[in-house]
């Protein structure tokens, strides 16, 4: 039985291999985004399940000994009828699991997975903020009321006992202060972390300059305004290459359409590389690393290129700022400008020693805050604190 005691003091008896299961929208965001944690709480003890929506990394889940559930529940428009089908789904799956904690990725598995999780009495939930996104990047009126849904929903659903939060940076943790949520409720834990050994340093190419995003192909990433830069740029520095690197995402409403893409590319602004399976080998090959995004958690692509040793220029915004100290390992440019973001590449791309100096920089920070095995021990610290603390309450 799950509870012991007498009825003034129920004790929550925490079984020997406890039950954890992930929610996540995208089985390929499960994979480069939280497989490192589930690996080591599998080797911790926990018998480790994963709820997401299967496409190709399917298979690769089930090797690692996971017990993966395929579910509905998908990133794209609200569809009333949709959306009530696929909350119907994640309670009768948390019914018939009966996880002993459940870690929720990203908003709509944090709101739909904790509604089936209040409602199923699932004894701990941990809630991964991995950014704001859409909803709090996005200008209009749909935008802004789904701003105000969802900051009501953050009140009335995250915090208090047997729930915790997790965001990735100071700004994201603010807010959700402000949405009532006590501080000792919050955790910031940075990102999914990289793997340094993986990510190495590598000298620069001798070749044209290249500068290179790597990423969904989202508007709200700031690739209209890359792309207004690279026009700018490549008229004094006409050898010039600015890559896209990542595949279009059209499950996001901030999409950009293939066709657009496909433009930029002929034009010859910019090249767009749909896909790669060694980001590694992009930033070993590229002398500068952009992301003009208009709000982060922590970008995973930043803190690549900063592995490698590569300076970056970024937005001033929630995410981006914690990776990217201004002067010390890359610049720092307000959101929405491509004359600030043109200036500022130019400014690393006049100077190979700045490039060094920073690149080096860029990595240590790596090393000292971001790395792997930092977030992964954190998280399983966090699980075994909450897990003490429900069983004792």
């Amino acid at each position: 039985p799950r509870i012991a005691g007498n009825f003034h003091t129920p004790i929550y008896l925490m079984p020997d291999r406890p039950k954890l299961l992930f929610l996540v929208t995208e089985d390929w965001y499960f994979c480069s985004h939280r497989l490192p944690i589930a690996k080591a709480a599998k080797s911790s003890g926990y018998e480790v399940a994963v709820a997401t929506r299967v496409a190709d990394h399917g298979e690769r889940i089930r090797k690692e000994g996971f017990n993966l559930i395929p579910v509905r529940l998908r990133r794209s428009q609200l569809r009333p009828l949709r959306e009530l089908l696929a909350l119907w789904e994640l309670i009768r799956l948390y019914r018939r699991e009966r996880p002993d904690l459940v870690h929720h990725v990203a908003l709509k598995p944090v709101i739909y997975g904790t509604i089936a999780a209040r409602l199923t009495s699932v004894p701990l939930v941990i809630n991964a903020l991995a950014g704001l996104g859409y909803v709090f990047t996005t200008k209009g009126a749909r935008a802004g009321l789904l701003r105000k849904v969802v900051r009501f929903l953050f009140g009335k659903l995250l915090g208090g006992r047997g729930s915790h939060v997790i965001v990735q940076n100071p700004d994201d943790k603010r807010l959700l202060e402000e949405r009532g949520i006590a501080e000792e409720s919050i955790s910031i834990i940075r990102g999914s972390g990289v793997d340094p050994d993986a990510f190495s340093p590598t000298p620069e190419p001798n070749s044209a300059p290249v500068v290179s995003f790597v990423g969904r192909m989202l508007w709200d990433k700031g690739i209209a305004e890359l792309v207004e830069s690279a026009r700018t740029l490549k008229k004094r520095w006409p050898t010039l290459r600015v890559w896209l690197v990542g595949p279009g995402d059209p499950d996001n409403p901030s999409r950009i359409d293939d066709q657009k893409l496909t433009t930029w590319h002929e034009e010859g602004v910019v090249e767009w590389i749909r896909f790669t399976d060694d980001v590694a080998a992009v930033w070993a090959k590229s002398h500068v690393a952009v992301l003009p995004s208009y709000r982060e958690g922590l970008p995973k692509s930043l803190l690549e290129a900063a592995a490698c040793g590569r300076p970056m220029v970024a937005t001033d915004v929630p995410g981006c700022r914690e990776i990217v100290v201004d002067g010390e390992n890359g610049y720092l440019v307000p959101v929405r400008n491509p004359t600030a973001l043109a200036e500022s590449i130019e400014q690393l791309l006049k100077d190979a020693e700045l490039r060094r100096r920073m690149g080096e920089n860029a990595r240590h920070r790596v090393l000292q805050l971001f790395s792997e095995d930092r977030v992964v021990a954190e998280t399983l610290k966090l699980y075994r604190s909450l897990t003490t603390q429900i069983c004792q309450a």
